[in-house]
């Protein structure tokens, strides 16, 4: 390991976007529906409340009544509307039902074409994390060889670093294999 700062500044940025990855592909898995009541698929639904854009988290309850159906209870009754034009707006794919006090959300049976579909978009949405991995190698080694051009290392610090990287984008990667593989296990299994 080599002992210099911009190395371990390096280092530091590597991981942080490399965890960055993970966390995004994540994030965007959980807003995939799959056919399972998951509140999750509306952590980025904007609602007009009093003038203003705001998350539907912040203007009512959202709880899972049974395995496929999402209740929503705003703290004000006079936002049902608004929140259900919201969700029509949203194209999540799912109409809401309102009976005065409460937005039901049911999530209907997902068929196999919807489902290939969907770990097809999985897989692809996955490549892309893997792209972007690697995006971050390539910042990373031209970091290296700048370094190494400036003579700020040597030829064999520069080759630990390389190995180094490598090995954390490997591990990235494998990270995010299991995680798409984990949601396609989820998908398929519903």
């Amino acid at each position: 390991m080599v002992d210099n700062e911009k190395v371990e500044e390096m280092y530091l940025i590597l991981d942080d976007k490399l965890e960055k990855t993970v966390s995004v592909l994540k994030e965007n898995f959980a807003a995939i529906r799959a056919g399972r009541a998951n509140p999750h698929i509306l952590d980025k639904l904007q609602v007009e409340a009093y003038g203003m854009m705001s998350p539907l988290n912040q203007l009512g309850n959202v709880s899972v009544s049974d395995a496929r159906c999402l209740v929503i209870s705003p703290w004000d009754k006079s936002l049902l509307k608004t929140i259900e034009k919201a969700i029509l707006a949203s194209n999540i794919g799912i109409t809401p039902t309102n009976d005065g006090s409460v937005i039901r959300l049911v999530f209907p049976e997902l068929t196999e074409e919807r489902r290939r579909d969907l770990v097809k978009q999985i897989r692809k949405m996955g490549e892309d994390s893997k792209v972007a991995a690697r995006n971050v190698r390539r910042e990373a080694m031209e970091t290296v060889k700048k370094m190494k051009t400036a003579k700020e290392l040597s030829e064999d610090e520069s080759k630990n670093c390389e190995i180094d990287i490598e090995k954390r984008i490997g591990d990235c990667i494998e990270t995010l294999d299991k995680v798409i593989a984990a949601k396609e296990k989820e998908l398929m299994t519903i």
